[in-house]
């Protein structure tokens, strides 16, 4: 007895557990195939349809988005601005005319200020 190996023969039923496999592969087979010809169908459909446009999309092609707009070239425009900046921070010219208020050069207005000082408050 010490040579034989023994097993329960009634424990597992093999050949049901094969037939489950086997079922359950069929399944997945016929599934995919199912699936597989309802893309093609569905494919062909939409060919034969053709590709649809947006109605609004046809009328504004070339359109242009709302401001403000993303800028396509920030350094060239922030070196506009300073250049713009630069010019009237170093020119004269009026900011109201019927108010009688001008500007001056910043250069001419520093070196007025340190001229005629700055106005002190009174003491209380």
């Amino acid at each position: 007895m010490a040579g034989k190996i023994r097993y329960e023969t009634s424990d597992v039923n093999v050949r049901a557990i094969l037939m489950v496999g086997a079922g359950l592969a069929t399944g997945t087979i016929v599934v995919a195939g199912v699936i597989w010809l309802l893309v093609v169908y569905l494919s062909g459909v939409t060919a034969q349809t053709g590709p649809r446009e947006f109605p609004l999309a046809v009328t504004h092609e070339q359109r242009l988005p709302p401001e403000p707009r993303l800028q396509t070239n920030p350094r060239e425009d922030l070196a506009d601005l300073r250049r713009a900046e630069d010019q009237v921070l170093a020119s004269y010219g009026w900011v109201d005319k019927d108010a009688g208020i001008a500007r001056i050069p910043i250069d001419d207005a520093m070196r007025l200020t340190v001229e005629r000082g700055l106005p002190v408050r009174g003491k209380p």
